[in-house]
This record gives C-alpha cells, structure tokens and sequence, in this order.
C-alpha cells in the first residue's frame, strides 16, 4: 500500500506527486515548511505548528492557502489515511511555495497560486543506545543567513553544516556566529550551566522551535531551573549537559562535543527528568479523546 499525499487539494499516492519545473519552490528554494510529530494518531502540538507557519508565510509574503480549520482536517486526513501504511506514530511535512511563475528574482506581477504539498514518513522512537550512551556533535561557524527564524525551505546552508558533522562521525553541528552558539543545523540546543538549564534567547538568528518552547514550559512545571540567556562556547564546553531538541528528533543528549566528553560522558540527570517528562507529555497526548 502506498503513502498518501495532499498536493494542491487532491489526496493522492505520494509518487503521482507533480510540480511544475517552474514553480519558484523548486527554482529558488522560495517557500515554507513545517515538521509535525503525531503521536498515537494525535498531532502535536498543531495549533502551535500553525501559527508558526502563518507568521513565517507572512514573513515571506506568501498567501494563506489554507483557513485554520482547513489546514487541521488536511492534516488529520493525512494521518488517517497513512495509519494502515506509517501506523500511528507519523512525522507529517508540510510545505508551501509561492507557486508557478516564469523565472525572475522579483515578485511575480500577478497573482499566483500558492503551491501547497504535505506527506507523511514514518516517525521512530528514540534508540535505547542514544537515551544509556548519546551522541556525538561538532561546532561549526553559522554560514547560514540573517533570517534564521523563518522555516524556509531554502536549506543549503544547514545541509552543508549537517553533513560536515556526519563526515566527522558526528549527528549535528552546534553553530556559532561572532561569539554567540546559536542553535544546531537542524535543532535547538539546551546546556546545563551552573546547574540551570540555559538556551539562547529567540531572535532572527534561530528558529523558534515548538519543542524549544515545550521543554521551557515542562521546565517550569516541574520546577527545573531554566532560562533564555546567551551561551558561549566557552560555557558550551563546560556545560555539564548538552541537548539537542526538535520535533521528531525529540531530545538527544549530546555526550561529546568535538571529541571530547561533556560531563562525564554519558546522558545527564537533567535530561533522564526532562526525557521523563517529555514522554509523559507525549503519552497524555496519545490518550486524549
């Protein structure tokens, strides 16, 4: 049984999938896209994910092309009707492109289409051997641009950075950009310093993550000391934990950076509560009617 797809209003086999050539997402890499996990059939976290995208579709002035409510059945459907393909555990992309123009840097003059394309991939816990032993990252001078809160998918940048640290037996590279660490290429980070629970601060020079700001509110919850405050790399590299988090990702434990071990070299206490609460968070949402 194939994978189903959503693409410009029709359900389909994801390889009956068509774009045209000319379509400014495939040409300059001029469009939006979003990850959401959904557990037990139950997408996380939606309305957060949704605003997300609506205040990125707007930072590049690509039109809405779908109401709120339209966009959660497309999204519900999705995972329904991969349910006897994926199960219902699913990672769901979404993404929209300016649509089809001819070729110019410029707006088109006229109004376009909106290119709307969403699918689902199977979505995999986490390994028993990252939660005893972690993982390795790298750091890496952010050769991204300036505008690094919206979700474009214009993504060489990270691509280049992500294989850099995979051609050095690593699974991210943690940027830095004069002075500050950022992010990773493709996840937020959090490091223990000074027995609080640190990451940096949003702004245009990260993306605003959905599982960045869950982590913050479980912090709060269940009373873990935390706060958004610039790191360097020299806290980075006395952080006694490292995490990296995203949606699908979760939270990885990062045990050494650049060849060295962070703490003693195995996950630390503050990531087994916080992985403990996360994956309460996420059972609660599994159960929920």
């Amino acid at each position: 049984m194939a994978a189903i797809c959503y693409l410009n209003g029709t359900f389909m086999p994801v390889d009956e999938a068509r774009i045209s050539p000319l379509d400014r997402g495939f040409i300059f890499g001029d469009g939006i896209y979003e990850v959401i996990p959904a557990y037990g059939g139950k997408l996380f976290r939606l309305d957060e994910h949704l605003q997300r995208l609506a205040d990125n579709l707007a930072a590049v002035k690509i039109r809405q092309p779908l109401t709120t409510e339209r966009w959660q059945q497309v999204l519900n459907e999705i995972v329904m009707r991969n349910q006897p393909v994926h199960g219902d555990e699913q990672s769901i992309y979404l993404q929209v492109t300016r649509g089809v123009a001819a070729r110019d840097h410029g707006f088109p003059e006229q109004s376009i289409t909106p290119t709307l394309f969403v699918m689902s991939t199977p979505l995999t816990a986490l390994p028993e051997v990252t939660a005893k032993e972690g993982v390795a990252a790298i750091t890496c001078e952010d050769i991204r641009w300036k505008q690094c809160h919206i979700k474009s998918i214009s993504l060489l940048g990270n691509i280049l950075l992500r294989q850099q640290a995979y051609d050095e037996n690593a699974v991210e590279a943690i940027l830095i950009r004069e002075g500050e660490v950022t992010e990773g290429a493709a996840s937020n980070l959090f490091a223990v310093i000074d027995g609080r629970l640190v990451t940096p601060p949003k702004g245009p020079l990260l993306l605003p993550g959905i599982t960045r700001d869950l982590i913050l509110e479980l912090a709060q919850q269940h009373a873990i000391p935390a706060c958004e405050a610039l790191i360097t790399p020299s806290q980075l590299r006395d952080a006694k934990e490292i995490w990296l988090t995203s949606s699908t990702k979760e939270i990885l434990p990062v045990t050494t950076l650049d060849g060295h071990a962070v703490g003693d070299g195995k996950p630390g206490k503050i990531w087994h509560q916080m992985n403990q609460h996360y994956q309460a968070y996420k059972q609660q949402l599994r159960v929920t009617p």
